[in-house]
């Protein structure tokens, strides 16, 4: 059976700036039923393809087309609507198709009271059934349905909708495009303006979606769960990738290692026929002959290199300075509470942070998963109760919202002033953070959130600290930034405690979970997969409360502090490995007809199986 094309991108070229192509002759097709992840670092021209595709901008060459029947929807533009539309009108303007229907059937009802022709009751029949097809009976229930998985409450549904913030409105018009069942949808950066239930809705309605989804987003579990194909955009052309954003990180790996080994082997090959040619150069002299061989292998030395070498993206190599801890505790909690505007934020009667572990605090946006860590960091003080840090804690705090004291000061001399660096230093430090030239020169004021995050984290970085707290470290960073900063969080062996919704951070690093929920922390001791496991198998949590007091947190014996940070560095590693064996084992279900890769991948698993052992058993010998 053919497939049908929703989105044909034929050779487009556009730039904003003479001789400059942000997109360079780019050519793909999206069938129907399709969920296309859009790759690319930020500038690579994402935005500027889905803007092209609703004809929002004009290709300077090539062709975009779209079938004429097909219904389009880009949520990140926000259509103007009357004043003294609520929230909820606009959400109804889906059903404005549905409308008119009903308007139709109920002219048709006044003629078939005055005169019933089998005409009429043929067209009663007709728009009667395209009602009850297109949903026309289950619009409340839809609604109801959309509102309440996208986490919209009834209160802000009656709200005029011009006076909503600007993730609000994003939110509102996500629900109103789901309803209009648009056949594709094309989400530029859907779940920035989502808490992680919200987000996890939209993943089942996408897994469920019957339509073509063309998907914008940094937040890699969500691509995880939603996209079976990715095109990443680079230096304005496409690269294809048959499979989500796990597969496409792989095979981006495995293509690399390929092209520089076909690199290299073409460049050993003309080292050798050249040297050879020389050598032939040499001894022919006065001999044609010989000469005339020179030239010939000298030009096949030519002919032998086919392969560019694979660029790699420019990578930060930036490591946490570390403290080592000494003592029992990092934090301990005593009848610790907290209210705002007569609201209990939340009540924690006993609890304490060991050194090494890795702590996700989540929770919805407003439960006061903020107010603790300005509590933690002494800037906030408690309604009743304590939190105190170990004596010999040096903890460290990037927040969500990154300001300097001084926004007037360059990059440069803001290191030079408040790091005490001689300028040559400071440069170097900031061009391990990718702030290389004249970036160094930037107004600090003038730079983006991520640009600060990672100017902070530069600065942070120097320090020798031993309970590093970050507040959604990976909002404002694109798909390379947050690599790179997990990279550093990786090789940090000491306390994290961290507030995410950036399930893909949780999953690879938190060890504990807390979880802000209707004022009562949970504490959970495992790892994010195994916290939702035990939520949705109702089992008893352990409640952080003052009214029921918790568990007892059990206490590790005390070991040597080396063997203490080797025992960490192990069980890392162990994570590490039983996430490739799980990752190894879900793609020996995807290519279990093809013989090859299923050979290639038995082989890998015992590999990492071996690994695996290995390193039990020194995790056995340390505990």
């Amino acid at each position: 059976m053919q497939s049908v094309i929703d989105i044909s991108i034929q050779n487009i070229k556009k730039a904003f700036e003479e001789g400059n192509d942000i997109l360079d002759g780019l050519t793909f097709d999206i069938n129907q039923g399709e969920r296309v992840g859009l790759l690319g670092k930020n500038g690579a021209g994402k935005t500027t393809l889905l803007r092209l595709i609703t004809g929002e901008l004009s290709p300077d060459e090539g062709d975009v087309v779209i079938p004429g029947q097909k219904k389009l929807g880009l949520i990140s533009q926000i259509p103007i609507y009357p004043s003294g539309y609520t929230a909820e009108d606009v959400m109804r303007t889906a059903f404005d198709g549905l409308k008119a229907i009903r308007g139709e059937m109920e002219a048709v009802e006044r003629l078939m009271s005055e005169a019933a022709s089998d005409e009429v009751l043929k067209k009663y029949d007709s728009l009667s059934f395209d009602f009850e097809r297109l949903g026309g009976y289950s619009m409340e229930y839809e609604l109801n349905t959309v509102a309440n998985g996208l986490r919209i409450p009834e209160a802000q549904r009656g709200q005029p909708f011009d006076t909503l913030s600007g993730g609000e409105k994003t939110r509102i018009n996500l629900a109103r495009l789901i309803l209009e069942n648009t056949d594709i949808l094309l989400l530029d950066e859907p779940t920035n303006h989502l808490d992680m239930r919200a987000t996890m809705w939209l993943e089942e309605f996408l897994q469920k979606f019957k339509g073509t989804a063309l998907i914008i987003s940094h937040d890699r579990y969500f691509l995880d769960k939603t996209i079976n194909r990715a095109i990443e955009i680079k230096e304005g052309k496409a690269e294809f990738y048959s499979g989500n954003y796990s597969y496409y990180v792989q095979e981006k790996q495995r293509r690399y290692e390929e092209q520089l080994e076909k690199y290299e082997r073409e460049q050993a090959e003309s080292k050798r026929l050249h040297d050879a040619a020389d050598r032939l150069k040499q001894w022919g002299t006065g001999n044609k002959a010989l000469m005339k061989k020179s030239f010939a292998m000298r030009t096949r030395a030519e002919r032998v290199i086919k392969t560019d070498r694979p660029g790699k993206d420019k990578s930060v190599r930036a490591k946490f300075g570390e403290r080592e801890f000494r003592g029992d505790e990092v934090l301990i909690f005593r009848g610790l509470e907290k209210s705002f505007n007569g609201r209990e934020l939340f009540s924690i009667g006993e609890m304490e942070v060991r050194g090494g572990e890795r702590i996700a605090l989540i929770g919805d946006n407003g439960s006061g998963k903020t107010t603790l860590v300005n509590m933690i960091m002494g800037e906030i003080k408690p309604d009743s109760g304590f939190v105190r840090k170990g004596p010999s804690v040096k903890p460290a705090y990037l927040p969500q919202i990154v300001k300097f004291e001084h926004p007037r000061r360059t990059l440069l001399d803001t290191l030079i002033y408040e790091q005490n660096v001689s300028p040559q230093a400071g440069r170097n430090r900031l061009g391990g953070f990718m702030f290389s030239g004249e970036d160094v020169f930037k107004l600090v004021g003038d730079l983006s959130g991520g640009e600060k995050s990672r100017l902070r984290l530069c600065m942070l970085m120097d320090g020798e600290i031993n309970l590093l707290i970050l507040d959604e470290p990976t909002n404002h960073l694109d798909l390379p930034s947050r690599e790179w900063i997990e990279a550093a969080v990786d090789e940090y062996g000491e306390t994290l405690l961290f507030i995410s919704h950036d399930r893909y951070f949780i999953n690879r690093f938190a060890t504990r979970i807390w979880e802000i929920e209707d004022g009562v922390l949970t504490d959970f001791l495992g790892t994010y997969p195994e916290y939702l496991a035990s939520k949705e198998s109702v089992a008893p949590k352990q409640k952080a409360s003052a009214k029921k007091e918790p568990a007892a947190h059990p206490k590790a014996k005390k070991k040597p502090a080396d063997a203490q940070k080797e025992l960490r560095r192990v069980e890392r590693e162990i994570e590490k490995l039983e996430y490739e064996l799980a990752e190894i084992g879900g793609n020996k279900e995807a290519f279990s007809s093809d013989y090859e890769k299923l050979m290639e991948l038995d082989e890998r698993e015992g590999k990492v199986k071996g690994a695996l052992n290995a390193l039990m058993e020194q995790w056995e010998e340390l505990a």
